[in-house]
């Protein structure tokens, strides 16, 4: 299409005069098949995009379309921030934060926002879930405990919602001990969001003996139920944070509460609805892993050694084979008595740096390992690594 190189007015020129005579008329702008409007709009930010849904009512209607945000999620580049919230009595209240500003004076807040539930407990017996934030392709899915069963889906950049239906505790699991968390991730074989549930309970059998059982429920998106798969086979529920890669659902664990056993990973796998085991590095059993992460798309861990010190982090460069690990950096430095605890990759930066935190401390830990610096910076709410997208909870 051939477009004009007639010069455009500038400010100062003076506007053209008008006659119904013999009027000059300035030629018609070229008009674009609605066809390419599509595919110029799927390189634009999620921000500019969600302002032209006014410009008419076809664009309000195709920046709306589940499959443009699909498409636009694909092609985009990607828009990574920093979100945190926090349970007030009656709302949950988000934050959302640029990334460049952590680490400055004041963090840079980007957005507030509020979400009350609609879902009213009663005197229902629902499942209590570890709090557990879970992030996939700009969807967050929250469990607080002290909502008990209440499962939250949003994405932050276009406030869309959605509760799910609440859990309810297994009628031989109320007086036991009682544990469960949760994934969320997306299977591209079936293009649907799932939520997974893990739950291990004890269960009154005979006359006051109790066994332990698990469960494990599944929610696809869209649908207004759980279903049951197996159980979970591998020892212990995890408790931690569950990471998405690679179409699976990852969660580091072990074979008893032992803190001295051997951890692993179990990866569910989204599409077959399956478990299996992921070992982690080979190290000659030296280390301790603690933690897992996403780095890059790809799944890594911290690890530390007899002197409770984060030691180094490791990334799996091809999901599932374990000669695929590679060991990231090493963290040398020794002063620092919060690199004693859990410390959770959160995300790596262009120049290489890794941002890792450490809930329960409201610190944050930039690590440089081209010249072995850690940069701290307070954060008093724990924040979760959320990419921007037109992609709704509620379609």
């Amino acid at each position: 299409m051939a477009w004009s190189r007639n010069p455009l007015p500038t400010l100062t020129s003076p506007p053209p005069s008008l006659s119904f005579g013999n009027s000059i008329h300035a030629p018609p702008l070229p008009t674009l098949p609605f066809d390419v409007i599509p595919e110029i709009l799927c390189f634009l930010p999620v921000k500019f995009l969600l302002r032209s849904r006014c410009v008419c009512k076809s664009w309000n209607s195709l920046i709306s379309d589940p499959k443009f945000a699909k498409k636009h999620f694909c092609m985009s580049s990607r828009q990574i921030y920093f979100i945190s919230y926090k349970r007030l009595p009656t709302k949950y209240k988000f934050m959302s934060y640029t990334l460049d500003s952590l680490f400055t004076e004041r963090a840079t807040l980007q957005d507030v926002f509020e979400y009350s539930p609609n879902n009213c407990l009663g005197d229902r017996h629902v499942m209590n879930i570890y709090r557990s934030v879970c992030s996939c392709n700009g969807i967050l899915c929250i469990a607080d405990a002290n909502d008990k069963g209440l499962i939250i889906l949003l994405n932050p950049s276009i406030r869309k919602f959605k509760e799910l239906p609440l859990l309810e505790t297994p009628q031989s699991a109320m007086y036991g001990e009682f544990q469960t968390t949760l994934g969320f991730g997306y299977d591209s074989c079936t293009d649907n969001y799932k939520v997974v549930v893990l739950m291990r309970y004890e269960m009154r059998v005979g006359s006051g003996d109790y066994v332990y059982k698990t469960e494990v429920k599944i929610h696809i998106l869209g649908t207004d139920f759980w279903k049951n798969i197996q159980e979970f086979p591998f020892g212990v529920v995890p408790i931690g944070q569950s990471k998405f890669v690679s179409g699976t659902i990852n969660w580091l664990t072990s074979i008893d509460l032992d803190p001295k056993s051997p951890r692993f990973i179990v990866s569910f796998d989204l599409g077959k609805e399956s478990f299996r085991k992921v070992l982690p590095p080979d190290n000659g059993g030296a280390d301790i892993f603690l933690a897992l992460g996403v780095l890059r798309d790809c799944l890594c861990l911290t690890s530390r050694d007899d002197t409770y010190f984060v030691k180094d982090v490791w990334v799996m460069r091809e999901y599932g084979n374990r000669e695929s690990w590679t060991k990231l950096f090493n963290v040398s430095y020794r002063g620092d008595p919060i690199l004693s605890v859990i410390g959770e990759p959160l995300y790596i930066f262009e120049d290489n740096k890794v941002l890792l935190k450490f809930p329960g401390y409201f610190i944050l830990k930039l690590i440089d390992s081209s010249n072995g610096t850690i940069t701290s910076t307070e954060f008093y709410d724990s924040p979760e690594v959320c990419t921007k997208s037109l992609i709704s909870p509620c379609s």
